[in-house]
């Protein structure tokens, strides 16, 4: 299993803390130092679709201008701002063989971790 997101990120300490506590095991992936392939974010769009884990909740979302804002009309708009500006990402990104899950959700991770 891999847990994609940033170390110093509140929702993914929460995650990284849940997976210990329940004894799951995983490889974390910091995008933040180590940027996303244009290819990951096109599979989870291909998968998800960029509206699932673009968090236009985040601070950066908000700080952005209008402008760039209003220009994101289609999946190859999305997937080169979120290459560019990772912290707009849904943290953390969990995938684990065909399960894939962006955000931080106690009841999700349970059902799928306890029916492995």
């Amino acid at each position: 299993m891999k847990v994609y997101g940033i170390p110093n990120c509140d929702t993914v300490k929460k995650a990284l803390n849940w997976f210990k506590a329940n004894n799951v095991m995983y490889e974390f992936y910091d995008f933040r130092k180590l940027g996303l392939p244009v290819e990951k974010l096109a599979e989870w769009d291909s998968k998800a679709g960029y509206e699932s884990f673009l968090n236009k909740k985040s601070t950066t979302w908000k700080e952005l201008d209008e402008h760039i804002k209003d220009n994101i009309k289609t999946n190859v708009d999305a997937i080169q701002l979120l290459q560019q500006k990772t912290s707009i990402i849904k943290r953390p990104v969990i995938e684990d063989g065909k399960f894939l899950h962006f955000g931080f959700d106690e009841k999700v991770y349970t059902e799928h971790f306890n029916n492995k």
